[in-house]
Order: C-alpha cells, then sequence, then structure tokens
C-alpha cells in the first residue's frame, strides 16, 4: 500500500532526487478541485506543480479556472504524458511542463505552489518556498505538511488532509509609523514563519500590542495605550523588506 511506501521512503537519509522519484501516485479529481478551491486559483494565477506526474493539477487550473500553469517533474516520460494530455484537452497555450529537479528549477514567478510530495521532502524544500517565492503565494499540499510552519488553514477530503500556507512577508525588526491622530507609533517584532510577537509604544510610552495577524505582505496589528484604553487597529503593508504603509482603522 502506499501508506507502507511512505513509511519506508519517508526518512531524511534519502537524497531529495531519489526521494521525488518515487512514489508517483495520482490525485483523484475531488481532490485536485478541492486543492484549487482551497488556494483559491484564478485566471490571473501562474500555477506550479512541483513533482506534476501525468499533468492533472496544472491542466485542471487552466481547463477550469484559466489559470497558466507549469509542472516540474524528474521523469521525462511523465513530461511527455502531461504535455500529451493537455494537448488532448486543449488547455496548451496555457501550460508548460519541465523536466528538473524541484530543487533547482525557477519557480518564483509562481503565485500557486501545489505539492504532492512527503514529509521530509516538503522539510527540504521548506526554505526554498520561503526564500524564492514572494509574499502572499499560495501553497498548498496534499497529505504532507511542512513540519514546523504551521499551515494557515487546513481541509479534509475523501479522508486526507490539505493544507494551504501563505508565504509571510519578512517582518521582523523595529518599525515606526505616524497614525491619523499624529500621535507616533512604534513595534519591535519577532517573527517565526507567519506567528508574529513583539512589543509596542505610543509617543515613546510602552503600550500593549493585544494582537498581532501576518498574512502574506499584509500585517493586522491590535495595539492599546493602557489597560483601560480603547483597542487602535492598524493594518501594515510591507514591500522589499521596508514597511510601505500604515493604515490607522476606525
Amino acid at each position: 500500500m502506499f501508506t507502507d511506501l511512505v513509511s519506508d521512503l519517508d526518512n531524511d537519509s534519502l537524497e531529495p532526487d531519489l526521494l521525488l522519484d518515487v512514489p508517483y501516485v495520482p490525485t483523484d479529481e475531488a481532490v485536485i478541485e478541492e486543492m484549487l478551491s482551497l488556494a483559491n486559483v484564478g485566471r490571473k494565477d501562474i500555477l506550479y506543480d512541483l513533482g506534476s506526474g501525468d499533468g492533472r493539477i496544472v491542466v485542471a487550473a487552466a481547463k477550469t479556472r484559466d489559470a497558466r500553469g507549469i509542472g516540474i517533474d524528474l521523469d521525462p516520460l511523465r513530461v511527455a504524458d502531461a504535455m500529451e494530455y493537455a494537448g488532448w484537452t486543449g488547455v496548451e497555450y496555457l501550460v508548460d511542463f519541465i523536466e528538473g529537479s524541484l530543487f533547482t528549477a525557477d519557480i518564483s514567478e509562481a503565485t500557486v505552489v501545489t505539492l504532492y510530495l512527503l514529509d521530509s521532502v516538503n522539510v527540504e524544500l521548506r526554505p526554498r518556498l520561503l526564500s524564492t517565492l514572494r509574499p502572499g503565494t499560495r501553497i498548498v499540499s496534499h497529505a504532507f505538511d511542512m513540519g514546523d510552519w504551521r499551515a494557515d488553514e487546513r481541509r479534509r477530503i475523501n479522508g486526507t488532509n490539505l493544507f494551504l500556507w501563505i508565504v509571510p512577508a519578512q517582518v521582523a525588526g523595529m518599525w515606526e509609523w505616524t497614525g491619523a491622530d499624529d500621535r507616533q507609533y512604534r513595534v519591535e517584532l519577532k517573527q517565526r514563519y507567519q506567528d508574529i510577537t513583539g512589543s509596542a509604544w505610543l509617543e515613546g510610552q510602552e503600550a500593549h500590542l493585544e494582537y498581532a495577524e501576518l498574512r502574506g505582505n499584509r500585517l493586522t496589528l491590535l495595539l492599546r495605550e493602557h489597560d483601560t484604553a480603547p483597542l487602535e487597529h492598524f493594518i501594515l503593508c510591507f514591500a522589499d523588506g521596508q514597511l510601505e504603509s500604515a493604515t490607522h482603522q476606525f
């Protein structure tokens, strides 16, 4: 059974390329549709399927959602089969399939990445996903998680788990801005993936950072000047490692 094969293969002593070559188990149509739904794939997206096999995820995204797609697989026969399938389906103008390694292929233009690998491969791939993909890129994995990188959302269909991660911007550090009330705000943030903690100051006086939620390049903060003060709501947007805007919500 596949679960037994996964148990035998899923160990860090194996080389990544060997792991990626086996096993190949196709994803059924209902799971594919749920993966595309979980990532909210649309016509403006560029979907990369890492370990694309016969191309069914890429083709489904093109056929049902008009999304462009790239499939990457080590096996040249699978790549050829995927190209033939795309042609037969009539979406060859939207998709391409590349023979190559997931660890070296250029995936930087992806807005959505789909995976059906192993836990150990996902963890091995994780640093590259975080460093290469733009903040806000959605990653969906069929069955396997990313170790200590907590999924932003999780669904279950046909007895299997699906996981969604949204690549977080790098927001750790000290940030200052002027609020709509012309007062000066400052936060010092610590970051572990999308989980944010830290300290806050208002007009140079220590305040309370009550809540922080990072989703892509958008950081929601709730601050309180003191214990009995009302909550103040801010949306901070980041670009290229810099604070681009801070909006005071009322």
